[in-house]
């Protein structure tokens, strides 16, 4: 993460420690991870809700839905929001949260997020292996509003 992207510090949040050592596995097998790179077992909602860091980029990967019981039930569709809102208070000025998901069906509520700026970039990353089914996920550059 810091290596390929430069960032001072990286945090990855799942509730699942399979996926978490997976992704300790990953990192150090492509020569990262540091002290400065967290791995953090957490439902995500509520991590982002009590969070205070500040970040110049979040990628946001949230699952269709969750009824795990670790944690609140999510839905991506009906949560979204919620979310999303959660994250822009993370955010640094200027910083980029890229949302992506893989609801077939989902709709991006822009009505409930007037504050942001949201680019669906979805077709430029959908692999060309699945350029057949443009619908196998969908995902969001978003910023604040620029001021001015």
């Amino acid at each position: 993460m810091r290596g390929a992207g430069g960032a001072a510090s990286t945090a990855s949040v799942d509730l699942s420690n399979t996926y978490l050592d997976w992704a300790e596995r990953n990192l150090a097998l492509n020569g990262l991870g540091s002290s400065s790179d967290r791995l953090v077992q957490s439902d995500a909602m509520e991590w982002i809700e009590r969070e205070r860091g500040e970040y110049d980029l979040i990628y946001v990967d949230p699952p269709t839905f969750s009824n795990s019981k670790r944690a609140e039930d999510f839905d991506v569709q009906r949560d979204h929001v919620r979310l999303l809102t959660a994250c822009v208070a993370r955010l640094a000025t200027g910083g980029l949260i890229l949302f992506s998901n893989n609801n077939r069906r989902f709709k991006i509520d822009r009505e409930a997020l007037p504050e942001l700026e949201i680019r669906d970039i979805t077709p430029t990353t959908i692999p060309i292996d699945f350029a057949r089914d443009p619908k196998i996920h969908h995902c969001f550059e978003i910023r604040r509003h620029s001021i001015g």
